[in-house]
Order: C-alpha cells, then sequence, then structure tokens
C-alpha cells in the first residue's frame, strides 16, 4: 500500500464495520474478544498507526446516527424516525434527520454531509432513482446502513432490507372487503412502477386472481388530494365499485373527502380500507379501516438492529419483514 492506512482499510481487512473498528480502538468493553483479535490483527498486517489526538478531535461526533427519510410531512414516516429517534436516545445515541421530500439528489447531498460529519450508522427510508450517488458513497464510508421501509438496492448483504409484510396486508385487507359481500374492488393510489407500490398491491392481486375477479388500478401520487381526486373518478367512470383498498392512509382519507362532496355514503355505499393505521383512521368520520404495520414498533426494531450491529457486529439478516394485522373499522363494515 502507497498511502498511509486508514480505519477504513483496517475494517475492509478484518471483515467488520468501521464503527466496529472505532470501538476497538477506543477499549471498548462491547466489542467480542475474537473480533477484537481481528481488528489488531488487522491492523498490524497493515501498519496501521491510531492518531489519538485526531480521534480526540472526532469524538464530539461519537454514537451520532444519520436517519434520512423520503417523506417527513407523512405521519406514517414521522411516526417512524420518532420512534427510533427515542429509542436510540435511551441508549445514548443522538440522531440527525434529514427529510429528502422523494428527492434523491437531495438524499446523496444529505447522505455525503452526514459522513462527513461523522455518523457512526446510517438507517435510510430512500427516494426513488439515481440510487448510486447515495449508497456508493456509503459503501466507500464502510459505515453500517440499513435500508427500511422501501428497497432501492439489491445488494442487502451490505444493505439490509426491513419493512413490514405489505403484501400480507393487502390480502387481508381484499379478503376482509370480499367477506362483506362487495362484488369489484379498485386499488387507489401508489406510483406505477415502484417496488412500494407493486408490493402494497401484490397481496390484492393475487385475492382477486384466485377468485377470477378483475382489478382496477388508480395510480397517482398517494395523498390527500390524490385520493379525493379519486373518489370523483369512480364515481363518474366506475360506478360499478363498490369496495376501494388504498395505497396508503392519506389516500383513503382523501378518498373520505371525495365521497363526503359527492354524498356518497362511505361504509353502505362505497367500502373503504387505508393502509399503515396512522393516529387520523380512528378520529376520522366514518372511522378509517386500515392495515396497521405497528410503525412504532417498526422503528424501535430498526434501532436495536442497528446497535447491536454497532456494538456486537451482528449483522443483521439480508431481509426482514415484520407483520401487519388488520384493523377493521366502520368504513369497511358498513
Amino acid at each position: 500500500m502507497d498511502r498511509r492506512p486508514t480505519i477504513i482499510d483496517v475494517a475492509t481487512r478484518a471483515g467488520v464495520s468501521k464503527s466496529t473498528v472505532s470501538l476497538v480502538l477506543q477499549q471498548s468493553p462491547l466489542v467480542k474478544a475474537e473480533t477484537r483479535e481481528d481488528v489488531r490483527r488487522a491492523m498490524a498486517e497493515l501498519g496501521y498507526v491510531y492518531n489519538r489526538s485526531a480521534a480526540n478531535l472526532r469524538s464530539a461526533n461519537a454514537g451520532l446516527i444519520g436517519l434520512v427519510i423520503n417523506d417527513l410531512r407523512n405521519p406514517f414516516f414521522t411516526e417512524f424516525a420518532t420512534s427510533l429517534q427515542m429509542a436510540l436516545s435511551a441508549r445514548g445515541y443522538a440522531t440527525v434527520i434529514a427529510n429528502t421530500d422523494e428527492d434523491p439528489h437531495l438524499q446523496a447531498q444529505v447522505v455525503g454531509a452526514m459522513l462527513e460529519h461523522g455518523v457512526s450508522a446510517l438507517i435510510v427510508s430512500p427516494a426513488y432513482g439515481e440510487e448510486a450517488a447515495t449508497f456508493d458513497a456509503i459503501a466507500r464510508a464502510n459505515v453500517p446502513a440499513l435500508q427500511v421501509l422501501r428497497k432501492v438496492v439489491d445488494e442487502t448483504h451490505r444493505f439490509p432490507f426491513a419493512a413490514p409484510d405489505y403484501p400480507s396486508g393487502s390480502r387481508l385487507a381484499t379478503e376482509h372487503l370480499l367477506a362483506q359481500g362487495v362484488r369489484q374492488i379498485a386499488f387507489v393510489g401508489g406510483l406505477e412502477g415502484r417496488a412500494v407500490t407493486q408490493l402494497r398491491m401484490s397481496g390484492y392481486l393475487a385475492a382477486l386472481a384466485e377468485r377470477g375477479m378483475t382489478p382496477l388500478y388508480l395510480p397517482g401520487r398517494p395523498g390527500r388530494a390524490f385520493g379525493r381526486e379519486a373518489a370523483h373518478r369512480l364515481a363518474e367512470a366506475h360506478p360499478e365499485i363498490d369496495a376501494v383498498l388504498c395505497f396508503n392512509d392519506l389516500t383513503a382519507l382523501g378518498l373520505l373527502t371525495g365521497c363526503a362532496e359527492l354524498q356518497r355514503k362511505v361504509g353502505p355505499s362505497l367500502k373503504v380500507v387505508g393502509f399503515d393505521d396512522i393516529e387520523d383512521c380512528a378520529q376520522a368520520f366514518p372511522a378509517l379501516s386500515s392495515v396497521r404495520c405497528d410503525i412504532a414498533g417498526f422503528g424501535c426494531a430498526m434501532a436495536e438492529t442497528v446497535l447491536k450491529w454497532l456494538e456486537a457486529d451482528i449483522r443483521p439478516a439480508p431481509e426482514t419483514v415484520t407483520p401487519v394485522t388488520l384493523i377493521p373499522r366502520a368504513s369497511s363494515q358498513g
């Protein structure tokens, strides 16, 4: 090696994360003895010399976790971020949070800034597009990084992925609606071609296919505005639809507003189920049925996952799927 070896070189040689090497250098008791020996052996082989004065300058950032979210305006993501941050705080870690507003260029920018400021790990609910700009930088920095709620890169051995069981959720919702005696169910919301849309639709499509029923998909940017618009489109172009499964709760809440404008009674005339079970569902009128992802529990679980990776070098499984349940309310029960 023609240049002076770095902590990243040591981590690569030892087969551990950069953060684990840092813990060894700090003589942390959290690292297993076997791992400590692997790191020290790699340091000796590379001729790495620990610059303690430089490390002291960086120490203010020790225990800092980066959290990057695609849409913090959506209460689903806000609740996830809040629960995760609180769980990390309880363990003595600080969290720096950035909202990317579905902009991959902004995502690459904030991730780069977090890496420059020495975050110990990253948890990313990613935007779609230009994935390499973000994840190549993380790979070069060699810090633990999780993809959550959405998977945009397939190298889950490097960037493990975790999300609720979206396919099971849409199947539960569809089977619930069918049990109410509906004849035709539409799926409303979600942008075409996105993996998360396909996952959230997959259980719906499978349940209808098993019964020889024809699906109807109205794609659109998920949110209240599109849900309101969809209520009018369904009434005008698809009056035969008597049940709707929405991509998320914001779309479903917008649909309720549109139905109120049309004086169409949700429950008796049109049955509606949302997805995520945000707090507003129980407070809406009529109360909105929804697929509960236990997003607060999911946030706590992701905090525990990243801390095990940091403190004990326990790498998470390439893919983790957490259970979902259906919460039936007046909007789908008539």
